[in-house]
């Protein structure tokens, strides 16, 4: 018998000791503010442990609240993740009872910054330090760059182009590596303040100012397609045709996408120098681009009908393809500005007008 109560002894207290490890699972929950200092909703919280490799897996609520229960204690590692990214994780923690682990993401980023340059050395400090001012000074002059930009269209709006050139000459005397500004300067020149001068002489002096506020531009970015069409289009207006040539070109190369447009400008301002032959190659290249570009058609027809004659009835003979050009900018352009004149032109060539266009095909 005292055999038999010794037995029962021992595997009482073997019992006692399961009990005892069994009720050393515990409770483990929190709350996690994400970056902006908010609950955190929806994510995922993971403790794994180190030892075991066991993994709880649990999901903040509203209020950015979890737990979970029947927790071991032991060291663990912690990850958050949300949609699928992780936002972040732990070093290894010892959890041995019930307790709050409240995550703060910003305060999290904060102190891991904190420990990182901790541990640099002095020149990496330093250099950490000269990049966040450099960082600063190139915040501040962007600043002051927006507000002299903002400035200058206020005054090219109110028609006042004088002190909208000097608000963009203050900007790039500021700061003459950006081409933007360089660009911008020659778009108030080319397309306010010369167009509304009257004196041919003055004009001239600043389109002078543009092509060379463009050229400034293009040797920052020469791959910029549309600072290389408005300098021809500045050279143009300063008679220099031929580097106006050039310049389209370069930018129908550099920008095939907008090519229908660079060759059109081409066409015009070769159309304006006379020269009706190179005009309509330029024109067949806009249509080849773009077979849309309505008004080359017209243009077109118009160096065609340049070459127009008239027979012994004095009835005006046109190149073969005039009327069919000019019918084509009608089917593109049924309403446009050059409709009137498009039918006017044909009803003297005797050809027929095509009254389907007068809207658009479907």
């Amino acid at each position: 018998m005292r055999r038999l109560s010794y037995i029962l002894a021992v595997v009482l207290l073997v019992g006692f000791a399961a009990l005892g490890a069994q009720a050393q699972l515990i409770r483990v929950g929190g709350k996690v503010k994400g970056n902006d200092g908010k609950p955190l909703v929806g994510a995922t919280v993971v403790l794994q442990n180190r030892e075991t490799g066991q993994k709880y897996t649990m999901k903040t609520d509203k209020n950015g609240e979890y737990f979970s229960i029947g927790v071991t204690p032991g060291k663990y590692h912690i990850v958050i993740t949300q949609d699928g990214q992780q936002l972040w994780e732990s070093g290894d923690r010892i959890i041995q009872d019930e307790r709050e682990i409240n995550i703060d993401l910003a305060q999290e980023k904060t102190e891991a910054q904190q420990r990182a340059i901790a541990q640099l050395t002095p020149e990496q400090r330093k250099k950490i330090q000269e990049q966040k001012e450099a960082e600063e000074k190139e915040r501040s002059q962007v600043q002051n760059l927006n507000q002299l930009l903002a400035q200058a269209k206020s005054a090219e709006d109110s028609g006042n182009y004088d002190q909208a050139v000097s608000a963009i000459k203050q900007a790039v005397q500021a700061d003459p590596t950006r081409d933007v500004l360089w660009g911008r300067l020659g778009q108030v020149y080319l397309t306010s303040a010369a167009a509304k001068k009257s004196d041919p002489t003055a004009a001239i002096a600043d389109y002078t100012e543009a092509a060379d506020a463009y050229k400034r531009a293009i040797a920052l970015k020469p791959s910029e397609a549309g600072y290389h069409n408005n300098l021809g289009q500045a050279l143009a207006k300063m008679g220099k045709t031929e580097d106006a040539i050039a310049e389209y070109n370069t930018a129908a190369q550099l920008d095939p996408a907008n090519a229908g447009l660079y060759y059109f400008n081409l066409g015009a301002i070769l159309t304006n120098a006379n020269k009706a032959d190179e005009a309509n190659l330029a024109f067949d290249k806009a249509i080849a681009a773009d077979p849309n570009k309505a008004e080359a058609y017209y243009w077109k027809g118009v160096n065609l009908l340049s070459k127009a004659t008239f027979d012994k009835d004095n009835k005006m003979v046109a190149p073969p393809g005039t009327g069919e050009v000019f019918n084509k900018y009608l089917e593109l352009e049924p309403n446009g500005r050059y409709a009137s004149a498009a039918k006017e032109i044909l009803t003297r060539l005797g050809a027929k007008v095509e009254t389907s266009f007068t809207k658009k095909k479907k």
